[in-house]
């Protein structure tokens, strides 16, 4: 069926070409039409515009049925992508969050053997079909707050039998799902128990045995290391992504977290499409993602949950770089995939601006998992994805009702949910 949204008060993100992302001054740009139309049919954008230009004469050229919105008082934008979140689980850590309040540490946490090496153990014990149906709700929650496409972690798996069952999950929710979704190899995410005293020995299960089968039963697009104060070194990140490249998984990094790791830089060195976290980025670390092809991804669910201090994001753009913001959705450190939240989150602890937070979770965030050719912007030829808002005054009040769920109407591919 062919939609047909309506007198939009406010057509948001409304692009003529595909862009690959918004950097620095200009993620302060975001192209709006007032008192707008969109027009999809099958699963892509067809047309859009302002009401005043619509030709009713295009619709005799669509072969399906078409169904008429009125968006009057509302408005439309594409879909948030959410470039970096864990859901594929087993059960939740709340146990977990009272020793944080209790003032233990993440690390502390994770030396005992609580936090990934917690899931790691009740990931052992489910079966897929168990974690295929948790991940599924969590899915449909995403959803439900705007979101229309996501990358998907594995690493609470620690062996070749759990990493694998993990992956063939996130295969089977991106057959059943009306979501965009991509599968991140994330074998590097903590070293398990039996290799505490030989972290070299696991790494070389990674590269000499994991990533061949990853590969061969090609379920993953992006390989992913936790390079931090902790987990890896830079050292053990960059033979995992060597061996990562050479089977035809491009790079994502897990860096500055807890520390200025170097994880940055490396993530630079081998063309990673996205660096993650940075709380701990400073001169050295800008200066290495500028005008690079690696996107700089802030999440700040976690540092809100964790209590860490922000990563500079301002100053980031300042210095010339594009910044996104992407949930994390895990048990651990952001048990929330509202990026709505998140949306609001970016000027409620960064002092982002609106048109900045829409740039950050949009386009941004579509390169950061590799589908901005398809995704992130309301262009013609790109999936259908958008959402109607519930009647607003301005384009601000996204950021400011934190606590309120701003989504009226949601399609994906063209479908309404």
């Amino acid at each position: 069926m062919a939609i047909l949204v309506k007198n939009i008060k406010q057509l948001v993100q409304a692009e003529p070409k595909s862009i690959k992302f918004r950097a620095g001054k200009e993620m302060q740009k975001l192209p709006v039409i007032d008192n707008a139309y969109l027009l999809t049919e099958g699963d892509k954008i067809k047309d859009f515009g302002r009401m005043e230009d619509f030709n009713p004469d295009i619709l005799k050229k669509i072969k399906e049925p078409i169904e008429e919105i009125d968006a009057t008082g509302k408005f439309v934008f594409p879909s948030f992508c959410d470039s970096h979140t864990h859901i594929v689980y087993a059960g939740s850590r709340e146990v977990e969050y009272i020793d944080k309040i209790k003032g233990l540490s993440y690390e502390e946490i994770f030396k005992r053997g609580g936090g990934i090496l917690n899931s790691a153990k009740r990931l052992h014990e489910t079966s897929e079909e168990e974690l295929y149906d948790q991940a599924w709700q969590r899915l449909e929650e995403m959803a439900s707050f705007g979101t229309g496409a996501c990358e998907i972690k594995s690493g609470y798996g620690l062996t070749t039998e759990d990493e694998l069952k993990m992956l063939r999950v996130i295969r089977k929710l991106k057959e059943n799902s009306p979501m965009t979704i991509k599968a991140n190899f994330l074998g590097a995410h903590a070293v398990p128990l039996l290799y505490k005293d030989d972290p070299d020995g696991y790494v070389d299960l990674i590269i000499n045995e994991m990533i061949p089968m990853v590969a061969a039963e090609e379920l993953a697009d992006f390989v992913d290391v936790f390079c931090d104060k902790g987990f890896f070194t830079v050292e053990q990140t960059e033979r995992i992504l060597m061996q990562g490249i050479k089977y035809g998984l491009r790079p994502k990094i897990h860096a500055n977290e807890m520390a200025c790791s170097g994880g940055i830089q490396v993530g630079v060195k081998y063309n990673a499409i996205s660096v993650d976290h940075l709380e701990y980025t400073g001169d050295e670390e800008i200066a290495a993602l500028y005008k690079s092809e690696t996107m700089p991804t802030v999440l700040p669910g976690a540092a809100f949950f964790l209590g860490m201090q922000c990563a500079p994001i301002r100053k980031m753009i300042e210095g010339g770089l594009p910044v996104a913001l992407a949930s994390d959705f895990n048990p651990g450190s952001c048990p929330s995939g509202n990026m709505q939240l998140v949306f609001a989150m970016g000027s409620v602890m960064y002092k982002m601006l609106p048109e900045e937070t829409v740039n950050a979770t949009t386009i941004n965030t579509a390169y950061a998992m590799d589908v901005w050719r398809e995704l992130g912007t309301i262009t013609k030829g790109k999936i259908a994805n958008f959402f109607i808002t519930k009647p607003m005054d301005t384009l601000y009040f996204m950021n400011y009702a934190f606590g309120s769920n701003k989504v009226e109407q949601i399609f994906l591919k063209g479908k309404k949910m």
